[in-house]
């Protein structure tokens, strides 16, 4: 099952969010396995960014205040480091994580989204993903969209799931 969507998803608060793009898929594992997917740095490192592109010195620190951190290479050379922080983790069910914040709750600059990551058990070993990334503004949003949110999310998800296979 395949639905990824631009629109106004609500969050538990029940609010609905102008600025968020969302992804929603199937995974053929159980959430523990998904999650372990998100928080191991070299599980991460084969599936995190969407090919030819690749991620290199992941550090994931999953709990409030714990660092994530990596650098995305592209394929004539290109690095873009990519630092952040978790605001929110439940184990198996949620990461909530922001570039808005450095380690130590620096503020880091300007923020571009909040990304959250629910898993959900969906019956037969499998896990309904949902990963949104909520923006500050319409031009953030429109910056995402222009770099391929929609493609590379839904690469990257296509990734996720054929790893899990093998695992």
């Amino acid at each position: 099952m395949t639905d990824i969507r631009q629109d106004n998803p609500c969050d538990t608060d029940g609010v609905a969010h102008d600025f968020d793009l969302v992804l929603e898929r199937i995974i053929d594992a159980t959430p523990d396995t998904v999650f372990r997917c998100y928080t191991d740095p070299d599980l991460l490192s084969q599936w995190f960014a969407p090919r030819p592109w690749r991620i290199s010195n992941a550090v994931i620190e999953p709990r409030p205040g714990g660092r994530m951190s990596f650098v995305m290479h592209g394929p004539d050379g290109e690095q873009f480091p990519n630092t952040g922080v978790y605001l929110e983790v439940i184990p198996n069910r949620l990461l909530v994580s922001t570039d808005a914040f450095a380690p130590g709750w620096k503020p880091a600059g300007q923020p571009f989204m909040v990304a959250r990551v629910e898993l959900e058990p969906d019956g037969d070993g499998q896990t309904r993903l949902r990963a949104s990334a909520s923006h500050w503004n319409q031009a953030a949003m429109d910056q995402h969209l222009a770099m391929g949110f929609h493609e590379g999310w839904g690469q990257v998800a296509d990734q996720l799931n054929q790893l899990v296979r093998t695992i």
